[in-house]
């Protein structure tokens, strides 16, 4: 089971931290990744980490403004959101699966998603 956390409303060009924990151990051999679905958009893949060495892969609408990191200890992933845009605005949802992809399918958990508002 996979939970999300940290959204909320920030202003164009701020910052948000998003978490996503599970309620069990991540597999060593897992990818962690975060999609968005905006209000009338279809969901897209954000961002995703290789629990098993932390390799990192970015969408290329936030490369250089978001970054996703891991959490052995609290068994955590987050993804740090700088200089924010309104078309940032979206329902942020986890998902962990046997891969790193783009796509949703080989997904195996998700969770219910934390919604992220920015305003101009």
């Amino acid at each position: 089971q996979l939970v999300e956390s940290g959204g909320g409303l920030v202003m164009a060009g701020g910052s948000l931290r998003l978490s996503c924990a599970a309620s069990g151990r991540f597999s060593i051999d897992y990818g962690i990744s975060w999609f968005r679905q905006g209000p009338g958009k279809e969901r897209e893949w954000v961002a995703g980490i290789r629990w098993s060495g932390g390799v990192t892969y970015y969408a290329d609408f936030v490369k250089g403004r978001f970054a996703i990191s891991k959490d052995n200890a609290d068994n955590a992933v987050h993804l740090q959101m700088n200089r924010l845009k309104v078309e940032d605005t979206a329902v942020y949802y986890c998902a962990a699966g046997p891969l790193v992809s783009s796509r949703a399918d080989p997904y195996e958990y998700w969770g219910p998603g934390t919604l992220v508002t920015v305003s101009s």
